[in-house]
């Protein structure tokens, strides 16, 4: 590991609004109460990466608590750096695997959940890894409230078809979807938040597709 990324590891181990591995366990069922003070909604963003979608929507919606959730740290440390040096208190970051979900947060305890440009494991051997999967789907609407939401964009086709496939398999509502947001009506202050990855897709002229559903039975 590079000098770089054991100096973020290091600081972000100080930050205030970084949670890592087993101390977000502690949250469980209060992160509202315990990390922000209130009793907001609380909306995921899930392998955040750099967190610009997690800061950014918290700047749009000071009425909500984001909480970016990645495993790399060095990741983690550019947004959590970023919401503590501009004041955004409704901001944290949570340092685990996704897997372990439902060791962190509790049922009914998330609003919405945003995934956003995730690593498509393209392979089929990887399609356990894929974060629309069945199991990762059921881990969602376990922590999800009733009314919540599902959001995901990603350049990836055939990540969007698979995913709409499992959408409709589990016979979910689908409110918004389109292939190519940003030659869509669709597009609007929260969907044109965009992150390092996805500035470097379009760069390459490469549509982006976007699918809002819920685990409402249609």
């Amino acid at each position: 590991m590079g000098k770089d990324k054991l100096r973020k590891f290091a600081e972000v181990a100080t930050f205030e609004n970084v949670i890592q591995l087993d101390a977000g366990k502690e949250y469980k069922g209060k992160w509202a109460e315990k990390q922000f003070g209130n009793a907001n909604p609380v909306v995921l963003e899930l392998a955040c990466g750099k967190g610009e979608y997690t800061v950014n929507l918290a700047r749009l919606f000071p009425e909500k608590n984001f909480i970016g959730i990645d495993f790399k740290g060095n990741r983690i440390w550019r947004g959590a750096k970023t919401a503590l040096e501009d004041g955004i208190k409704n901001v944290a970051f949570l340092r685990i695997q996704i897997e372990t979900l439902l060791e962190h947060f509790a049922e009914n305890e998330i609003d919405e959940i945003w995934i956003t440009f995730p690593d498509p494991q393209p392979q089929d051997s990887r399609e356990k890894k894929r974060l629309t999967g069945p199991k990762f789907l059921d881990r969602y609407q376990i922590v999800m409230k009733p009314e919540g939401m599902m959001n995901l964009k990603t350049d990836n086709d055939g990540f969007y078809a698979y995913t709409l496939e499992q959408i409709e398999l589990q016979n979910l509502k689908k409110y918004k979807e389109t292939t190519d947001l940003y030659h869509s009506d669709l597009v609007d202050n929260v969907l044109s938040i965009k992150t390092y990855y996805e500035k470097k897709y379009l760069a390459d002229d490469k549509n982006i597709n976007y699918v809002k559903w819920s685990f409402e039975k249609r």
